[in-house]
């Protein structure tokens, strides 16, 4: 499945970018980096719990042990201090990366529920692109009557481009199912 994603790369994508934006050189045509997927837990603070059943969520769906990530700075407000953990993320890169991808557009978008295509507005202005997933069960490694609670997860797609509108050609192309104006 990585594969033919990465076929479908250097076969179709690449040459359409290339030509489409005058790139001089194939190296310059953007290209998928990483794929970061994270859950906050803000739960953690009083349910321990939680990490180990985010965690063996996170590590299915991506097929890697995923990190906790810490509090950077205490807030007295939400009761957290400095280096508690507060969420988990995982970073995918090469073939794993390729496999989520094809994963998410192919068997866990069309399966959420009312979906009409993704906004063609979550990019940072750095060419990179967020989505947010509000059930973790729409992935189907996840088996719903093994899950404590629903928790929702980022996913950021870093690409190699310059700009908005290049990571958008790039994504779209690539299979991505942006919403029709």
């Amino acid at each position: 499945m990585a594969n033919d994603l990465k076929e479908k790369y250097l076969r179709e994508t690449a040459p359409r970018m290339k030509e489409e934006f005058g790139y001089a050189n194939v190296m310059q045509v953007p290209r998928m980096k990483k794929i970061v997927l994270s859950i906050g837990l803000g739960e953690a603070i009083q349910n321990p719990k939680a990490l180990e059943a985010a965690e063996g969520d996170l590590a299915m769906i991506s097929g890697q042990h995923p990190v906790i990530t810490r509090a950077k700075k205490s807030i007295a407000a939400f009761k957290v201090r400095e280096g508690m953990p507060i969420g988990m993320m995982v970073t995918l890169r090469g073939k794993r990366m390729y496999d989520f991808f094809s994963r998410l557009t192919n068997a866990v978008l069309p399966r959420l529920r009312d979906f009409q295509g993704l906004s063609k507005d979550s990019f940072d202005g750095r060419g990179n692109y967020s989505l947010g997933i509000k059930e973790q069960i729409v992935f189907p490694e996840i088996d719903y009557d093994k899950v404590d609670r629903v928790r929702g997860l980022q996913v950021t797609i870093i690409t190699s481009a310059n700009s908005d509108g290049e990571s958008m050609k790039l994504l779209e192309l690539m299979g991505f199912p942006f919403r029709r104006n």
